[in-house]
Formats: structure tokens, sequence, C-alpha cells
């Protein structure tokens, strides 16, 4: 959620490269920011220059703060205390000469707090500033060092990750064991980030820390140890196969635009990859009788898509579960289950939870991740790399395509059947690009026009289409603020029926095959109460008021089907002059629980 960036190394303008960082770290969500610039030499007296602010960082600007070399910023998600400008990071001690950077939450803060109060002064309301004071409070006892670090380190209780700096050293101190924290080495100095693509314009080299390990900064060198212990552990660092142009709007005005055009080259490309990497995954699934999908969020949504298509592809059953809800049913994961988890990020903190406890109580986990590195990526056995690149804007749309094209590449595979699958994605390819065409999206702008002033939308589907139709929902209540809500068809006469009336607005999304005529029969139940019917479907058909055609692939309709839904939530939220890309209380990775 938060997002850091620090700079050590040759060049004199690190407050500004840290701001710059900050900005590419925007989209991960955040109220407020600051950056700290370290003094140059070790003279005693001198003491850090802060600079915080409430807010987007927009038009800000760090041309005040004086040139250095090295410098730490930002940007927060308020948990502990209000958005205001006091509680933005980074914090600092009572003399100014210790700055501290933290993600997570400290659990036990209040406890410690008290112990410091009578003796420092506290100027936020935040948990992360005690560290500050506990700090100042060690260093009067003995130098700054990591060794002093990781002792204020093991008084912490919770999921953190801490990033601390003295005036007295060239050092950036960090240590976690909850939340990601990525390590960059570059011609000219060295990066420490929240999320690598911050660090791409630096470098490709990062380095992604594990839990329960401390990393120190110097100018031109990377050490790591034991957080408990001390003792050095041996690393590499990864090269990313992301391009720089994958993390800026290009000619876009928002990333999401970007992203949604982006997704036929991504099934394309998802669709040429080779059998070869299935393999072990497939042994796994003819393995495994007991299959559970996780994800948060979309993800989840992907994850369900999965029951569907393991079931009419496979002939296997698979289960699936949000991961933030299936604590009460942690117990009955064992040996004898294989847990595959469905995340962007790789940093989501319920996922993280669920894997950790699925390892520990012996069963095989896979990750379907999209960053190289990340902490789910790091923990499992088995890897997919969805491939989609740098994702920007907070709702996701390219790496859930990425998603459902490697679900429906992976079922067809343990079908026997890679060909066919295949060829879908190929086909879904191209009938993904007409979408996005500029006819089309005109159409469908037009179609936004009739919705965007709805309080209330109903969004409807069967079958795997109950999967976009859940997706679809869930975009316009994240991006547009309208009440949107999923209706699996079965169920309208189970309670749904009873909201609608003359006016009331609808999205069909009607699946290819057997279910179109009950998917139909209860899109007629809305109109025959005075619904507006949106069909989103193969073929026309007299109930839609309005209709949005999409071709036949077969399971990978649901890919056209979920495109819809993204570009209709995308027109709906410009047509009432919102941001897309961020929106209001939402970040792009959950890292805290």
């Amino acid at each position: 959620m938060c997002g850091i960036f620090g700079y050590l190394g040759q060049k004199k303008n690190a407050a500004t490269i840290v701001l710059e960082g900050l900005k590419r770290l925007e989209y991960r969500g955040y109220d407020s920011w600051g950056v700290a610039v370290m003094p140059g030499g070790t003279a005693k007296e001198q003491t850090i220059t802060l600079k915080k602010r409430v807010g987007k960082i927009g038009d800000g600007t760090v041309a005040d703060m004086p040139s250095s070399s090295f410098a730490v910023g930002h940007t927060r998600w308020a948990t502990h205390g209000g958005v205001t400008q006091e509680n933005a990071h980074p914090h600092l001690d009572c003399s100014k000469k210790v700055s501290v950077i933290h993600n997570g939450i400290i659990e036990n803060y209040q406890d410690l707090q008290k112990k410091l109060t009578k003796k420092h002064t506290f100027l936020s309301e935040t948990d992360t500033e005690v560290v500050a004071h506990m700090l100042e409070e060690a260093l009067q006892k003995e130098e700054f060092s990591a060794a002093l670090v990781r002792k204020v380190f093991s008084h912490l209780e919770g999921n953190n990750a801490i990033i601390v700096t003295h005036t007295s050293s060239r050092q950036i101190i960090a240590a976690k064991n909850g939340s990601p924290l990525i390590i960059g080495k570059s011609a000219d100095g060295v990066l420490i980030s929240s999320d690598p693509a911050a660090v791409l314009t630096h470098t490709k080299q990062v380095y992604c820390v594990e839990d329960d390990q401390l990393v120190i900064l110097t100018d031109d060198q990377v050490q790591v140890s034991d957080v408990t212990t001390g003792k050095k552990i041996p690393f590499e660092f990864t090269t990313l196969e992301w391009d720089v142009e994958q993390t800026t709007k290009g000619e876009f005005k928002y990333f999401m635009e970007k992203e949604i055009r982006e997704q036929p080259e991504i099934i394309e490309r998802i669709a040429l990859q080779g059998e070869q990497d299935l393999k072990k995954i497939v042994a796994l699934l003819s393995e495994y009788e007991d299959v559970l999908f996780i994800g948060c969020g979309t993800a989840s949504y992907a994850a369900w898509a999965a029951t569907y298509l393991f079931a009419e592809v496979a002939g296997k059953k698979v289960s699936y579960a949000a991961a933030s809800e299936f604590e009460h049913q942690l117990q009955f994961i064992s040996k004898e289950t294989l847990v595959i988890a469905l995340s962007q990020s790789g940093e989501t903190m319920d996922l993280i939870n669920v894997m950790t406890t699925a390892k520990k109580q012996g069963a095989k986990v896979v990750a379907m991740v999209n960053v190289l590195g990340s902490t789910l990526y790091r923990m499992s056995d088995q890897q997919i790399l969805i491939g989609a690149g740098p994702e920007k804007a907070v709702a996701s749309t390219k790496a859930f395509i990425a998603k459902l094209s490697h679900l429906i590449r992976l079922v067809h595979a343990v079908a026997g059947e890679y060909k066919l699958g295949q060829s879908m994605l190929k086909a879904s390819a191209g009938h993904v690009q007409a979408l996005i065409s500029d006819s089309s999206w005109k159409n469908l702008n037009a179609v936004a026009k009739k919705l965007h002033k709805q309080k209330h939308i109903f969004v409807m589907g069967r079958n795997s289409a109950t999967v976009a139709a859940f997706e679809a929902a869930l975009k316009i209540k994240e991006i547009s603020y309208i009440h949107a809500e999923g209706i699996i068809g079965g169920e309208l006469k189970h309670g749904p029926l009873a909201l609608i009336e003359k006016g009331t607005a609808c999205i069909v999304f009607v699946p290819p095959g057997k279910q179109a005529t009950s998917t139909l029969t209860s899109a007629a139940e809305i109109k025959a109460r005075g619904g507006y019917i949106l069909g989103v479907a193969t073929k026309p058909n007299p109930i839609f008021d309005d209709y949005i055609p999409v071709a036949d692939d077969n399971q990978a309709t649901l890919l056209s089907q979920v495109v819809v839904g993204q570009i209709l939530a995308y027109q709906i939220t410009l047509l009432k002059e919102l941001d897309p890309d961020m929106p209001r209380n939402l970040a792009k990775s959950v890292t805290v629980g």
C-alpha cells in the first residue's frame, strides 16, 4: 500500500530522484508524502532536512531542499492517525538525526510508546514514530549500526518493514518481516523501493529482500544478513524483464486505458508460449484431488473462473476461496492439498498468510503472479509468471486478463487439448482487438452515457459469465463509485428481483452454449418489471434494450466479456469526471491485514 523509495550514490540531486521514484509509486494509493535529505559530511551538528505534505504529489517540488547524494521518501496510506502533515513519513527523532520510514503495522506500539513519552516528544499519532525514538534512546549508549537497528527491530510486533538513516553514517539500513522491499544496484548508486517498477529508470538489477532479513546499503555495496543473528547471507541480483516504457502513460491520459489497450497483445503472447513451462503444473494437477485456487479482489474472480473452466474442459473438480475469508478453513489444508494462489503483486498479505500456513501443514503451493521475485513467487514450489508487465492503475485489468488466459491455457493442457486452448486464445486476441477499436470504443461510450447517472447497476451472468458479471460490477464500483451488484442468474428470484423497478439498469452477460437460454429467461423477468437490459452476448435478442456483441470463442469468450466490462467502467468514470487510475480509499497492493 504505502510506497518507499531511497537513493544513495554519486548523483547530487537525491531529493529529486526520490520524488520521481515516489511518483512512480503513486498508483499504490496514498494520502500524504514526504522526503528526507541527509546532510553531506558527518559533522555532529548537522541534521536531516525534511519536507512533508498532505495530498497527492502533483506539481510538488523538492527544489527547495539541499543538494545531496542521499535521500529517502515515502507515500503514506493512513492507518494509525489521520491524514495530516505531522503523520506523514519520514519520521525523525527529537535531535533530527534519525529518520525512519515504515510500512506495516507495529501491533505493540502503544506499549513501546509509554516507555518513551517522558523523555521524548512525539509529534505524530503514528505507530512509526516510536521507532525513531527507540533508536534515539539506544544511541545514548552505542553508535549507530546494523546491530542497533536489529535490536530495535526485535521489539516490534507485527508484519513490518523499516528503513533507517542517521546523519553520522552514509548507510541505509532496512529490516523486514512482512511488507515488500526491493534493492536496486545501478552504475551510480544503490536504491531501495517497495516495488520493482519504481527502480526501472535506474536499473533492472534488483534483489527482493526476504522476510527476517536486514540489508545495509552504502554508496557501492549491498550487504544482507539475518535480522535475528546478524549472520551474513549470500544473495544474487535478478534481472527484470520489464521495460521503462511500460511504466509510463505514453500517449494516454490514464494508465487504465493504456492497460486495457495492451490486452490483445498480452493474450496473443500467452497463446504463443510453448507448453513446456506448464508440464510440471499439469503433473501436479493430475497428482492431487484436493485443489484450491485462492485470490483477493479481482484475483479471487480468476480463482472462481478456474472452477468453471476445470469442470467444463478437464472434468476436474477444483475449489476456490477469497483468501481473506479462508482462515476458518485452513484446518482442512494438508499434504494432500495443492494450493494455487493468484496475485498481480505477489505481496498481498491475506494470500501470503494462507500460503504460509498451507506450507506449514504440508501442502504443495503454486503461485500465478505478475512480479518476478515477489514474496508469493519466492515462497511457492512452482510458479506461473503471468507476464502482463507493470500494472499501475489501481483497478486491475491486464493482469486479470493474463490470469484468465493462463488458466484457459492450463486447463486445456490438463485435458490434453493444448493446441485447442492455444487456438481459442489466438482468436480471442483478435476479437479483443476489435473491442478496443475506435468504432467499438465509441459505441461503448454511447452506452456508458445511459449508465453514468444511475445510482444502482445490476450485473448478471451464468456459468463462467457470472465471473465476468461480478468483475464488471467490481470495476464499476471501484472507479465510478456507482453501487454495482453482481448477480448469479439463477439466484435472481431468490432475492435480487425485489430491487427491480422501472428504469433499473441491468447488464446481462450471456454465456455461449446451453446456459444462454436460462440467462435470457432471467433477463426477461427483469425486463417485465421495467428494467433496462444491456445485453453482452454472442447473438442479439429482442429482450435487449442495447446490445454489445462479443465473439463466440468457447471458454475464451470470457475474455471479451471481461474487456467489455472494463471499458464500460472506464467510460462511466470519465463521464463522471473522476480519476480511473486512483480511486478513493483504495490501494494497488494490500500489504497489511
